[in-house]
């Protein structure tokens, strides 16, 4: 139902010309910010629905969808490296991007990331770091709605302009605490996974390793490996969620039983009625098929087997875990950012482990005290109601 009170005007861009001189009023910012509204419950690749921007005093809506529009002049205010493009949590914007123009904006930088560096917990939400940092409170009623439906809504619209202009403090402010506690060092490494492109990338023949099965012996694990890059392949050519093709936990029970013949499809409880007999029974025995046909010594272990840790190596391991929220409770700076539980369980193997956690920065604030508590040299203590990690 429409507003029925008097409602200030948004701006929305609809037309080429109208976004050539909005983009170029905005090339002599020191950063803008950046966000994007998109649907992709029914295709694979998302679909971009509405741009949002904001520059020091200027913030527009583009509508993508408006007929004629080319969106030219954004892709190039994105590439133009003497502006900052500012996001909250920007992966799903940045893939959007590059599915349409095949480059990340850059520079870039990214909020939930520095928020995790100032310690505002693990992937930190934009409504809390607006609460926090902004003061403002964002109605989030119109934050599911399908914003491929035309026209859009004064409300979605209002809804969408307040995801840009309250980032512009929210940027600035967690830039000053960063720069007050020396912290921009921390922060440069995870923008550059941010800004390579390669990070975005599916790659089909790595998609099994989403799909969670019991998988007991390499033959299973080839027939995985095989039939969930089958079925990432599908999505992606079909452009739907890979759920339309198959169910995450029908590609664990065909690893599991490894069918090879339409009858032992039919077997199958998680297969959808009549798969076998259509052409995604015939593409997953021919999927299984090619993953028996590999070569042995090119498939992993099965998850879980062949690399199960010690019980003094799973001790470490926990009193690490314990060490990891003591330092991040002391540093401000969220455990995610400093290390994961892969990284942990790799260094209480192995004190040489290939992980971040053992470089850079976060080997100063962390992986030196892990190795240390490892092997005797620190103990976990308590002083005066408080824990602490004390040199021995």
């Amino acid at each position: 139902m429409p507003d029925r009170a008097p409602q200030k005007d948004i701006p929305l861009i609809t037309t080429t010309d109208a976004l050539a001189r909005f983009c170029d009023g905005l090339t002599g910012e020191r950063y803008i910010t950046v966000d994007t509204e998109f649907l992709r419950e029914t295709t694979y690749y998302p679909k971009l629905c509405l741009i949002q921007i904001a520059g020091s005093a200027d913030a527009s809506l583009i509508d993508p969808l408006a007929k004629g529009l080319n969106l030219a002049p954004f892709f190039a205010l994105m590439a133009d490296t003497r502006v900052l493009k500012v996001f909250h949590a920007a992966r799903q914007d940045v893939e959007i991007l590059i599915n349409m123009n095949d480059a990340v904006p850059t520079p870039i930088f990214d909020t939930q990331i520095a928020a995790m560096v100032c310690g505002f917990g693990d992937q930190v939400g934009y409504e809390a770091i607006v609460r926090k940092l902004a003061g403002a409170q964002i109605d989030k009623s119109s934050q599911f709605t399908d914003w491929s439906r035309r026209p859009l809504t004064h409300k979605q619209l209002a809804y969408a302009l307040s995801d840009v202009t309250h980032l512009r403090t929210v940027y600035e402010k967690l830039m000053a605490q960063i720069e007050r506690e020396s912290r921009s060092d921390w922060l440069e490494g995870e923008l550059e996974d941010l800004a390579n492109p390669a990070s975005y990338r599916v790659d089909p023949e790595q998609s099994w390793r989403r799909i969670k099965a019991r998988i007991q012996n390499k033959k299973q694990q080839a027939a995985l490996m095989a039939v969930a890059a089958w079925r990432e392949r599908q999505a992606q050519e079909k452009d739907v969620p890979r759920g339309r093709i198959l169910k995450d936990d029908a590609v664990g029970e065909i690893a599991i039983q490894v069918p090879q013949t339409r009858d032992a499809l039919l077997q199958l409880r998680l297969l959808p009625r009549g798969s076998a007999d259509s052409v995604i029974g015939k593409g997953i025995l021919e999927a299984v098929a090619q993953g028996l046909a590999r070569d042995p010594a090119t498939i992993p272990s099965p998850k879980g087997r062949g690399d199960e840790m010690s019980s003094s190596q799973e001790a470490a391991a926990e009193i690490l875990k314990l060490a990891l929220k003591i330092v991040s409770e002391r540093d401000g700076i969220a455990p995610k950012l400093i290390a994961s539980s892969a990284d942990i369980d790799a260094i209480a193997i192995d004190d040489n482990a290939n992980v971040p956690a053992l470089q850079g920065w976060r080997r100063d604030i962390f992986g030196d005290v892990a190795l240390d508590l490892k092997h005797g040299r620190a103990a976990i203590t308590m002083d005066k109601g408080r824990v602490q990690i004390v040199k021995r």
